[in-house]
C-alpha cells in the first residue's frame, strides 16, 4: 500500500469537478496537495507543465485534467476535444516520466469503449471494435492516454496507472446546454422550467439509453484507492451500479427540483451509445464500493446548484 501521508500530490485539473473532488478527498491523506490554476499553468503547454514538475518535484501525481463536453460539444468541436487533449496528456505524462515520478494516475472515461460492447463492459473490451461516432475523438484521445500510462510502466517499470470512470456528477459540473453531459443539462433545464412554468420538458433523443451514474464525491475516493493499492498495466473500471434508461433519469431529475411538467423527447436529436455500464468485478474485488445513492446525490447536488446560482456562480439558464 502507497502511503501518502508526507507525500507530495499533484492534482492536475484541480479547478475541475474531479479534480476538486480529489483535492477534497486528499485533504483526509495528511499529504502536501499541490495545485495550478490554468493561469498559473497552461496543461497543453509541455515546456511550461515539465518546468512545473522539475520545481515542484510531486511524488504522485493524479491527472484529472481534460476537455469535456457532451454530444453537442464533441460532435460540434472535434478537433478541439482531440488535440487539447493529447496535448494535456503528453505533457503531463511525459514530465511525469521525465522528471521520476514514481505513482501517476491517469483518468479516462468509459466513452474510450466500443459503442456495442458486450454489457457490463469489461476492461478486455477495449479496442475490440468501433467507438460510438457522438464522441469518437475525445474517446481516442483517452485511449492514448491509457497506452501511454502501459508504455510507460513496461518499460521503465513506474506505478502508472489508469482508471475508466463512469458517468460522473456532483459539485462543481457544468450547466451550461451547449456544452454538459446530461444529468446537469436536465438539472438545469428542469429548474428554468420550473422557475418559468413551463409545462413540457423537452429532452434530446429517445429517452431509452440505458447509463450508469456516478458521484464524483465516490470517484474521487476510489482514485485515491486505486493510486494507494493498484498497480498492473491493465486500467480499472470505476462505476456505481447504478443504471438507468435517460427517461427513468430525466423523471427522478424532475422529482429532485419539484417541475410537474410533461416529459417529452425529441427524437430528431441523437441518443448516442445505445446502453454503458462498466464492469467494477476488478475495483470491487480489490475491496472498494461505492456509498453515495443517486437519489441522494441528486438531491445534494441540486442544493449545490440552487446556492450556486442564487451567488452567481452558475448564471441563468434558459432551454
Amino acid at each position: 500500500m502507497l502511503e501518502l501521508s508526507g507525500k507530495r500530490v499533484w492534482v492536475a485539473g484541480d479547478r475541475g469537478m474531479v479534480g476538486s473532488a480529489l483535492v477534497r478527498r486528499l485533504e483526509r491523506e495528511q499529504c502536501e496537495i499541490l495545485t495550478a490554476s490554468r493561469a498559473q499553468l497552461d496543461l497543453r503547454d509541455g515546456g511550461a507543465v515539465d518546468r512545473f514538475v522539475a520545481d515542484r518535484r510531486p511524488h504522485v501525481v493524479l491527472l484529472a485534467a481534460a476537455k469535456v463536453g457532451g454530444i453537442h460539444a464533441n460532435y460540434a468541436y472535434p478537433a478541439d476535444f482531440i488535440l487539447e487533449n493529447l496535448q494535456i496528456e503528453t505533457s503531463v505524462i511525459a514530465a511525469a516520466d521525465r522528471h521520476g515520478v514514481e505513482t501517476l494516475t491517469f483518468l479516462g472515461s468509459s466513452c474510450i469503449y466500443p459503442r456495442l460492447a458486450e454489457q457490463p463492459i469489461r476492461e478486455e473490451a477495449l479496442l475490440t471494435g468501433p467507438l460510438e461516432p457522438t464522441n469518437e475523438w475525445y474517446a481516442i484521445a483517452k485511449i492514448a492516454g491509457v497506452k501511454m500510462c502501459q508504455a510507460i510502466m513496461r518499460q521503465r517499470g513506474r506505478d502508472f496507472i489508469s482508471a475508466m470512470p463512469t458517468n460522473l456528477y456532483g459539485p462543481g459540473d457544468n450547466y451550461d446546454l451547449q456544452s454538459s453531459h446530461v444529468l446537469p443539462a436536465l438539472i438545469a433545464k428542469a429548474h428554468a422550467a420550473k422557475r418559468e412554468g413551463a409545462r413540457r420538458l423537452v429532452v434530446w433523443g429517445t429517452g431509452t439509453p440505458q447509463r450508469e451514474f456516478m458521484h464524483v464525491d465516490d470517484c474521487a475516493d476510489a482514485i485515491v484507492f486505486l493510486t494507494q493499492r493498484y498497480s498492473g498495466e491493465q486500467h480499472v473500471n470505476v462505476g456505481s451500479g447504478q443504471e438507468v434508461t435517460i427517461a427513468e433519469l430525466a423523471r427522478l431529475v424532475m422529482e429532485v427540483v419539484g417541475l410537474e411538467a410533461e416529459l417529452v423527447f425529441d427524437a430528431s436529436k441523437p441518443d448516442g451509445t445505445p446502453r454503458k455500464r462498466l464492469d467494477t468485478s476488478c475495483l470491487e474485488g480489490l475491496g472498494w464500493r461505492p456509498s453515495i445513492p443517486l437519489r441522494e446525490g441528486l438531491a445534494s447536488v441540486y442544493q449545490t446548484f440552487l446556492h450556486e446560482t442564487a451567488s452567481g456562480e452558475i448564471k441563468a439558464i434558459h432551454p
